[in-house]
């Protein structure tokens, strides 16, 4: 989208050009920053400007509003960065999804929308590129929310076609929202991988002077390159620091944080790694890079639920719902607890063929049904429980369960992908 007839004709008589710092009077109020470049989520009568503080603000230009230049950018060439060949270097396939990491404010809205070209969001940071060959390509151009099952298992297809073509690392640049989920997700449908899968996000967009999202890819890259791990992993900022970053689990972690770049957090067990100053500590064991052919299992279930028991929760209302789901998970309380009439609900949906799978809402710490008589009714009543499992990995694990296993409990108590601790036996 360009600019309006109007606001065209105002730049060109003016000779005024990105680069170029402006004064607009609008609304009796004096704005003087630097003409940033119009692009396709601003709105044609629209004008971006960068303020000396460094943020950017859009103002919307009427036919009375003042409009002029006050200085003048110097004209130069950029310097032309020519791109590597391919030839010697190791390919890193970037697979673009959306989210605040590749994304654009518009100043007409104050929204922000996700940008449509990976090839954008890799030139952002041209100094990958110096580090290895980079293959990007869009397959999605979401917000995380947005995210379906369906578009997991498109990912993982993509995924698995690079690893196989050769790709030394894919590098996914996803939202952070439900960045958890999709990691979960991959880490079950691809199984074992011989390169690493990392999922990278942004708490802040990339016009804003604290963005994370060129330290975040800048890292994911290097972990990618020198690490050797063949992992489904997540990688953001640890600490207040630029150069703070852990490398999580697919299947162990959980945003804790609305807008803190430090946001992510390993569930129950510490980061795979952390990496501060280039140097790399790692905190667990791992899969290590190897010559496997990777063999996506991408059905899944998608008739379950994943519920938040809360008190108050009445059987009635949840009955309809729960008793047509082929499968559900409950966050219950504590160690894995329901009130009593959900107990009977949950009895009379796992007879009639329902998979129910019981998590604590708790986070830190485990299910463990067989201290008071509730988690005892439970038990007899068919739940299965999945120890320290968090509520959303273990949502997507019995989606994948019920479409992949034979035997739903036994694979959902089986440690697969670290999502879970040793099972604990409850005898009752």
């Amino acid at each position: 989208m360009s600019y309006s007839p109007e606001l065209s004709s105002v730049l060109k008589s003016l000779q005024a050009s990105n680069g170029d710092l402006l004064r607009v009077i609008s609304s009796g109020r004096e704005h003087v920053g630097t003409l940033m470049p119009h692009h396709d989520f601003s709105d044609p009568d629209v004008l971006v400007l960068k303020l000396k503080s460094g943020y950017n603000i859009g103002i919307k230009v009427s036919a009375d509003d003042d409009v002029s230049v006050l200085e003048r950018a110097a004209r130069r060439e950029p310097p032309r960065r020519e791109k590597p060949a391919a030839e010697g270097r190791k390919r890193v396939a970037i697979i673009g999804t959306g989210g605040t990491i590749a994304s654009y404010a518009d100043y007409r809205t104050g929204a922000v929308h996700p940008a449509l070209s990976a090839e954008d969001l890799a030139a952002s940071v041209p100094e990958m590129a110096d580090l290895a060959y980079l293959d990007p390509k869009v397959l999605f151009s979401i917000f995380s929310e947005n995210m379906e099952p369906r578009h997991w298992q498109e990912l993982a297809v993509a995924v698995s076609k690079e690893l196989n073509d050769g790709a030394e690392a894919v590098i996914i640049p996803h939202g952070t929202d439900t960045m958890g989920y999709t990691a979960a997700a991959l880490s079950f449908m691809l199984g074992e991988i011989p390169r690493p899968v990392i999922l990278v996000g942004s708490q802040r967009s990339s016009d804003r002077p604290s963005s994370d999202a060129y330290s975040n890819l800048m890292a994911a890259l290097r972990f990618a390159l020198e690490q050797d791990v063949a992992e489904v992993c997540v990688l953001m900022h640890s600490g207040p620091s630029d150069d703070e970053f852990a490398v999580h689990f697919g299947t162990r972690v959980r945003k804790m944080h609305s807008s803190r770049r430090d946001a992510f957090r390993s569930m129950n067990v510490p980061p795979l790694a952390q990496m501060k100053d280039c140097e790399v500590e790692f905190n667990a064991p791992c899969r290590r890079k190897s010559d496997v052919e990777v063999t996506p299992s991408i059905e899944l279930q998608k008739d379950v639920l994943l519920l938040q028991y809360y008190p108050g929760m009445h059987a009635s209302q949840f009955s309809n719902l729960i008793g047509s789901a082929r499968g559900v998970v409950m966050s219950g309380t504590g160690l894995g607890h329901v009130n009593r009439d959900m107990v009977g609900l949950i009895s009379r949906a796992v007879y009639g063929g329902t998979e129910v799978v019981m998590t604590t809402q708790c986070l830190s710490g485990a299910t463990n049904l067989g201290v008071y008589d509730t988690g005892r009714d439970l038990i007899n009543a068919g739940v299965i429980t999945v120890m320290d499992m968090l509520p959303e990995t273990a949502y997507v694990k019995l989606m994948w369960a019920m479409a992949n296993s034979d035997d739903v409990r036994r694979t959902m108590t089986t440690p697969l992908q670290n999502e879970m601790g040793e099972r604990r036996e409850m005898h009752v």
